[in-house]
Formats: structure tokens, C-alpha cells, sequence
């Protein structure tokens, strides 16, 4: 984790302001619902003091002052019920001057010594609106990431932070070098909102996020938490008002839904404005997806690793492993139901990748149900807006598919079906085979070699490369392996899959680049 300034300092520079109200969490408040997952149900937040300004003074974003007129007509919630949750120990708080009437956390010392109180969410929940953040990042150890990137990769995070999503706890990180040069994501989702840059980026999204749920009307707001809908309207608020989007396509489109929101194309009083206006009975719903049938695979590739990364409520994720050219999906939104009971159709964009290279078909007149094929995408470069003189393009190795759920009134935030493709590898496809589909020529595995970047937790580098050798009827014989020292030999398809014996194993000695060893 990022090194922190003292809580001291911090104190002094950001003052608590006059009257904020803060409420303290210690062990003896923990339940215990599961191991290392606890809930404070006896946590009770004071009520909101409405005598204090909604709004500081030295809050000077966009929309301050159509939030204070909001409040000053009454209506709407406020900060009732509402709890800010700073986990990187003061290092990049929401500054209590700003909100004066917004309830803050507080972790006794013996959470604190526990490190329950620091970095990525998800080990407790709060009975509340949970507004947090954490501006740090995992710098140390041989796989540093993104708290973001790490939720996507650690056994149960992704579960965690889906759980947290429909909790109505919205948390804020940096994407600290994971969506610079190159996305290095393994998947998208809407359960965390993730600011471009690092430590302090996530700073005016905590500002944009505080405004847009104080100025929600009450009954909505009530709605919205009954209903575990807060952290799914706010995510489809965010993204509906960034600067690039004035249209419901522009909504829509790839553009709007990045693994990463830069912090200058948030418009703050627009999105005072929009849950301000939010009805109850328009609430948008949660879309929920889940995969009938796919082709993608439990064991795949030469080390049999799982090509399913992650099934949670509104982000599925996969990681192509596999040798084929084309893979496909048939995936359900059918479990998505409105709040007020209104029908609902659905949308599914492809958000990232080639358009040439991915088809979507829905397969029954409301959208409900969907059939997606993918072929094989080679990583690609895109513009990246606000880059500046450190790089001027983005390397993606990811599709990302998002499925709308449109009430009549309101577009959901998405929900997302994202497939990962192995960037550090070469890989070469030849000629159409019998089933007019090309197919593998060779991949180049040695990506240690060729001083390739890769995720340590979810590939590795092996010292050869393969030429796939076929019959006459363009079934797959084998591969001519020829290894970095000039060796080589001929493999017989039979020894590549698990099944026909343990001639493959990971070798994490050093867990940076994790070595696939071939027992010959």
C-alpha cells in the first residue's frame, strides 16, 4: 500500500468542521456473518443537522449552489442516513469542511490495529448509504495493482464487491498505473467507480457523489435504499452526465463507460440536477445477467487454468485461454425486474472492441436473452484522452459488451460481460479450416523473453513457442515446439490437455513471472 502522512498532519491541514457529526466503529459493534465478513448492526447514525449548511463554503464546484436552493425549497433527503467512509487512513479524505452535515466514520483503535479500517472495502457492512474511498494502491510485492484491480483478481472480490453494490455502498479508487499506457483491467463493472490517476484523483468523484445523493428527493432516496438501488442509479447518473454524452446513443456507446472516469469530464451540477428530478416511481432497475450456455472452458489452454474469471449479479467476466479462433455465449437478463413493476427492454452495445469481430443477436423481442460470438481480437491501440505528455494512446486486450435495462422513463446503469484476451502472448491465425473458421497457426509463449508485461495471479511466460501442425482434414495434431535454447520437438496434441496426463505445471519460485514448466 501507498505510504500515508500522519493523521495528525492530516487533522491540521482539514479541520473537522463545526458541528459535523462523526460516529465510531469498534470491534464490539461487529457481527460475525462469515469468516473474515462481518456486519455492525448496531451501528446507529446521529440524525442530520439541518441547522449546519448543506454545503460549506469552500465547496466551489458546479451545482453548490442549485443544491443549497434544493435544500432551502426542502424535499429532499439531505444527508440523512448517509455515512462517509475514508479507508486510506486520511491520505485523501472528503474534507468534512465541504459537508458539514455529512456523518463520518470513525474506526476504534482496535479495528484500526486489525487493518479493517484500510484499503479496498468489503469485509464489513454498514447499515447505511455508504459513501467511501480509498487513494491507495497495492505498490509493493511482486503483482502491484489497483485496490480495483486487485477486487477483480483475489479470491471472493468480485462477490464482495457486488455484495457492497446492492448494499447501497458506493466506494472510489484510483486507477494508479492500471489504465495509463495500457488497460491492464481484466474485466469492467459498475460496482466501484474508478478515477483516472492515483493518489487524489478520486477526490472530485467523492464531491460529484456526495452532492448527487444529497439532492436526491426523499421518498426517492428511500426508494432507492428499501430497494438496494443507490450505488446502480448513481453509477448510471455519473455516466450520463460526463462531458461526452448529450444523447441517450452517446449513453450508449463505448465512450461512456470506461474502466477508468477521468475527473475533469464530470459534470457535478448536472448531476445534482438529474436526481433531483429523479421521481420514485422512475427508479432505474439493477440488471441482472447470467450465462446459459458458453464455450468457454473449465480447464483451457496448457496449464488447464479456469477461462471463467469471475459470475457476479451485473458483471460476468472470462479470460481467453483457449486455442480457438471464435468463442460464443448465450447470456440472460432475464432475472432483471423493474422496482415499479414497468416492462423493460434491454439494450446490449458492444463498448469495446472490433465491431467486425463481434455479433450480438438477441433472441427474443424485449432483448431478454442475447447470443454472443467472439473471434480472437490481437491487443489494439486507442487514443487516450487526458494522457498528456506521458502517453498519447491506450492498449486494450479487452471486449466489453454492456446490457442496458430501459423502463420507459429511465436507461439502467450497465451491467457487463467482458472477455480478456492474453496480450503478452503472439499468437498467429492461418486460413479458414473445414469449419470455415481460421485457425491457430503458433503462439509465442515467451513472454519473459521478449521483457513482456503480464498479470502474475492470472498468466505466466513458458521459454518456447509453438507451430500447430493439422491432418489433412484441419483437425489439430500437435505442435512443433521449438524452445529459447534451439531445441525442439514435436507434441502431441494428447499431451496438451490436462486429461492426458500432468506434463504441464506452474512454477511460481518467482512469483513475478510465473514459469509454465513442460515435464518432457
Amino acid at each position: 500500500m501507498r505510504t500515508l502522512p500522519c493523521l495528525a498532519l492530516v487533522a491540521l491541514l482539514f479541520p473537522l468542521a463545526a458541528g459535523a457529526a462523526e460516529v465510531t466503529l469498534s470491534r464490539a459493534d461487529l457481527a460475525e456473518i462469515a469468516p473474515g465478513l462481518w456486519s455492525a448492526p448496531g451501528l446507529v447514525l446521529p440524525d442530520e443537522d439541518r441547522t449546519l449548511p448543506i454545503v460549506g463554503d469552500q465547496n466551489t464546484e458546479d451545482g453548490t449552489r442549485l443544491l443549497r436552493h434544493l435544500a432551502g425549497r426542502g424535499g429532499i433527503n439531505g444527508f440523512a442516513g448517509l455515512l462517509y467512509d475514508n479507508r486510506d487512513r486520511g491520505h485523501a479524505p472528503l474534507r468534512p469542511d465541504l459537508f458539514p452535515r455529512l456523518t463520518r466514520l470513525v474506526y476504534a483503535p482496535d479495528l484500526v490495529e486489525a487493518g479493517l479500517d484500510y484499503g479496498l472495502a468489503g469485509q464489513i457492512h454498514l447499515p447505511a448509504v455508504v459513501l467511501g474511498n480509498s487513494s491507495t494502491a497495492v505498490t509493493a510485492g511482486p503483482a502491484p495493482r489497483s485496490l480495483v484491480r486487485l477486487a477483480m483478481t483475489r479470491p471472493m472480490g468480485p462477490h464482495l464487491a457486488a455484495e457492497l453494490y446492492q448494499r447501497n455502498a458506493v466506494y472510489i479508487y484510483p486507477e494508479h498505473r492500471d489504465h495509463d499506457a495500457a488497460d491492464l483491467f481484466p474485466a469492467n463493472w459498475p460496482y466501484t467507480i474508478t478515477s483516472q490517476g492515483s493518489s487524489g484523483s478520486d477526490r472530485r468523484f467523492l464531491i460529484a457523489v456526495a452532492m448527487t445523493l444529497a439532492a436526491f428527493p426523499a421518498d426517492t432516496m428511500a426508494a432507492l435504499r428499501d430497494r438496494g438501488l443507490v450505488a446502480p442509479t448513481v453509477q448510471m447518473i455519473l455516466r450520463r452526465n460526463l462531458a461526452p454524452v448529450a444523447t441517450r446513443e452517446d449513453y450508449l456507446s463505448g465512450r461512456t463507460h470506461p474502466a477508468a472516469f477521468e475527473p475533469g469530464q464530470i459534470r457535478i451540477g448536472r448531476m445534482v440536477a438529474q436526481a433531483a428530478a429523479l421521481p420514485a416511481d422512475e427508479i432505474p432497475p439493477m440488471v441482472r445477467l447470467r450465462v446459459i450456455d458458453e464455450s468457454f472452458r473449465q480447464a483451457a489452454g496448457l496449464a488447464g487454468l479456469d477461462e471463467r474469471l469471475f459470475d457476479t449479479t451485473s458483471a460476468i467476466a472470462r479470460i481467453w485461454r483457449d486455442f480457438d479462433w471464435q468463442r460464443e455465449m448465450i447470456v440472460s437478463a432475464d432475472e432483471t425486474a423493474d422496482p415499479n413493476g414497468r416492462p423493460l427492454r434491454f439494450e446490449w452495445r458492444l463498448l469495446a472492441g472490433d465491431p467486425g469481430r463481434v455479433r450480438i443477436e438477441p433472441l427474443d423481442p424485449a432483448g431478454r436473452r442475447a447470443r454472443i460470438v467472439i473471434d480472437w481480437h490481437a491487443p489494439w491501440t486507442l487514443p487516450a484522452p487526458g494522457g498528456g505528455e506521458e502517453y498519447d494512446s491506450r492498449r486494450h486486450a479487452r471486449v466489453d459488451i454492456g446490457v442496458f435495462a430501459h423502463n420507459g422513463a429511465q436507461d439502467s446503469a450497465p451491467g457487463f460481460v467482458s472477455i480478456a484476451f492474453p496480450a503478452h502472448e503472439r499468437r498467429s491465425y492461418g486460413p479458414a479450416g473445414p469449419e470455415d473458421t481460421p485457425r491457430l497457426v503458433s503462439i509465442d509463449y515467451d513472454a519473459a523473453g521478449r521483457g513482456a508485461d503480464f498479470d502474475p495471479i492470472l498468466h505466466w511466460t513458458a521459454p518456447w513457442s509453438d507451430e500447430a501442425r493439422h491432418d489433412d482434414d484441419g483437425r489439430l495434431l500437435g505442435w512443433t515446439r521449438r524452445w529459447a535454447d534451439g531445441r525442439e520437438r514435436f507434441v502431441p496434441f494428447a499431451d496438451l490437455r490436462p486429461a492426458g496426463g500432468a506434463r504441464y505445471r506452474i512454477d511460481r519460485t518467482n512469483p513475478r513471472q510465473p514459469l509454465l514448466r513442460f515435464d518432457e
